[in-house]
């Protein structure tokens, strides 16, 4: 596999979504096929041998990595998503974000008892969707033996949420 610089495809967006925040935005990864491949390809690469039954990812962005992922290897995709987006019967978990509330879902039928779940979301900064997500996945009688995300930014701290279960990223930013 060529080794890709994936700075180099990842957009930076200054105050944005407000003032003084460095957006790293992956949708210009999903822009250009080679360094979208290469994700995919580093993801496979990195889960192939190890023994994981599924993965789960986070509403939305989380779901275009996972979903071509799981079909490379052959295993199940659980979607994780926003309260209200799921029909029939789902776990709820409630959690905090910076200045709110919110709630993700999860069809419990969908998860094999003591199952390896692999949790993946796009991004990861504090840590605290993920965490929820980790929490329906072990409520639902999951395991999560790591978690992860395209980019990292360690500077939000979001290991000392996502302790003890073991963070994996492509790249990682360390603040501007």
């Amino acid at each position: 596999m060529e080794k890709l610089n994936l700075d180099d495809y990842i957009r930076k967006v200054p105050d944005f979504p407000k003032k003084g925040v460095l957006f790293y935005d992956i949708t210009s990864i999903l822009a250009q096929p080679r360094a979208f491949r290469y994700c995919i390809d580093s993801m496979v690469e990195l889960y192939q041998d190890r023994k994981i039954d599924a993965i789960a990812a986070i509403e939305a962005r989380g779901f275009l990595f996972a979903a071509p992922f799981a079909a490379h290897v052959g295993i199940p995709l659980l979607l994780i998503r926003k309260k209200g987006k799921l029909p029939g019967k789902v776990m709820t978990k409630k959690y905090s974000l910076e200045y709110a509330e919110a709630e993700i879902e999860i069809h419990c039928d969908d998860v094999v008892q003591g199952s390896r779940v692999l949790l993946l979301d796009d991004l990861i900064a504090t840590g605290g969707t993920l965490n929820a997500a980790r929490e329906l996945l072990t409520a639902c009688g999951a395991q999560v033996p790591e978690i992860f995300g395209v980019v990292g930014l360690p500077f939000l701290n979001y290991e000392k949420v996502l302790n003890p279960t073991p963070v994996r990223t492509l790249i990682n930013y360390h603040g501007e």
